[in-house]
């Protein structure tokens, strides 16, 4: 089951590694235990970057009450994750050709270091100490026997990433790629992965083009989203259109991927503020229907942050049965669901906690 380390006294260094910014913290007991450190991350300068990168987790060291256990940290793949390498990456064109960064980390500050994706980290801190227990907490007070173990999350921005927790822990696959649901076909245009219909520059595109005008100057999410509800001045049709098509698209990855997990779902990341526009139209995707008529999934999905779903998907469908040739009967749940709802820690605090959480958990199988 999911492990907790909410009264650990050890300290863990961390980092979230973006295109444009290194943003340095530290976390004892699923806590931050120092004010967090940004720093550029100069992606087309190696020697800069690595600086960078020493230098944040040098300036969080000092501010530390004790000497940390490990490093741990989010960076973009691809990456031999387990060997701390960082591969030919995109949007960090000085890596190409492979960067051992974990190994210079631990020859640097004389710890253990555990590099994973952002997607991953997310959703392992909402299985810790998020969205999972949520929601198992509130199926408890409910009184209902149903519990949950598996996890699949979303983070809805500059990308499409994703992660995968199976009952307290991470599946991360034998190369470090599972759950790259960003590799998913785009429902409403096949030729295309589903990022490119789940992310921030696919909501500035398809406003643009409901809108009539330039991608150039199509606004941002966020102007998008207060346009879609009414609140700025614009073309209110697109943005929600906008919004509508990525929990489109969104839903159906989900969909494909809880076809095979049979879990939860939560999404995060950049404009996951924007859930109004998009959330009711993603479940919607996840409980479609084939032109057979055949549903789209064989649970059925709650719109956890609906207050009526929320209220169903809690109840269930509890039934009592007579055992064949006995007096006895027994309760059982006739329905079989899902929910899928926000994060509840926030997407920052997740990765932190859920990187936290991964160094304890891989110090105490390496006897640490």
């Amino acid at each position: 089951m999911a492990l907790s380390f909410s009264s650990d006294p050890r300290i863990v260094m961390t980092l979230d590694a973006g295109g444009t910014a290194l943003r340095f913290s530290a976390t004892r007991a699923n806590q931050a235990v120092v004010e967090p450190l940004s720093l550029p991350s100069e992606p087309d300068h190696l020697e800069a970057c690595l600086g960078n990168i020493v230098r944040g987790f040098q300036k969080v060291r000092e501010a530390l009450p004790a000497a940390p256990v490990a490093i741990s940290f989010a960076f973009p793949g691809p990456a031999d994750y387990p060997r701390g390498i960082i591969g030919d990456l995109p949007n960090f064109p000085a890596f190409r050709g492979g960067v051992a960064l974990g190994p210079m980390l631990e020859d640097r500050f004389g710890i253990p270091v555990f590099i994973n994706n952002d997607g991953d980290l997310f959703v392992y801190g909402e299985a810790i100490a998020g969205f999972l227990p949520y929601v198992n907490g509130l199926l408890e007070q409910a009184g209902s026997s149903k519990r949950y173990r598996n996890l699949f999350g979303v983070t809805l921005g500059t990308g499409f990433g994703a992660g995968l927790a199976h009952n307290g822990e991470l599946f991360l696959g034998d190369n470090s790629i599972a759950a790259e649901a960003w590799r998913l076909r785009n429902k409403l245009n096949p030729g295309l992965n589903a990022e490119e219909g789940a992310c921030i520059r696919a909501v500035r595109r398809v406003y643009a083009s409901r809108a009539r005008v330039a991608p150039e100057q199509a606004p941002e999410p966020k102007t998008i989203f207060e346009i879609g509800m009414g609140r700025e001045v614009g073309n209110c049709e697109a943005a929600r259109e906008a919004y509508r098509q990525l929990g489109e698209v969104a839903g159906d990855a989900i969909a494909q991927a809880l076809t095979l997990v049979d879990g939860l779902a939560v999404v995060g990341g950049g404009i996951s503020g924007a859930h109004p526009l998009f959330l009711p139209a993603l479940v919607d995707a996840v409980n479609g229907v084939y032109d057979s008529g055949l549903r789209r999934l064989i649970a059925h999905a709650f719109n956890f942050e609906d207050p009526a779903q929320r209220e169903a998907f809690l109840r269930g469908e509890e039934r009592e049965i007579q055992v064949p040739g006995s007096s006895r009967s027994v309760r059982y749940d006739a329905l079989q669901r899902t929910a899928i709802g926000l994060s509840r820690l926030g997407t920052s605090e997740a990765v932190a906690i859920g990187a936290y959480a991964f160094a304890l958990a891989r110090l105490a199988v390496q006897g640490g």
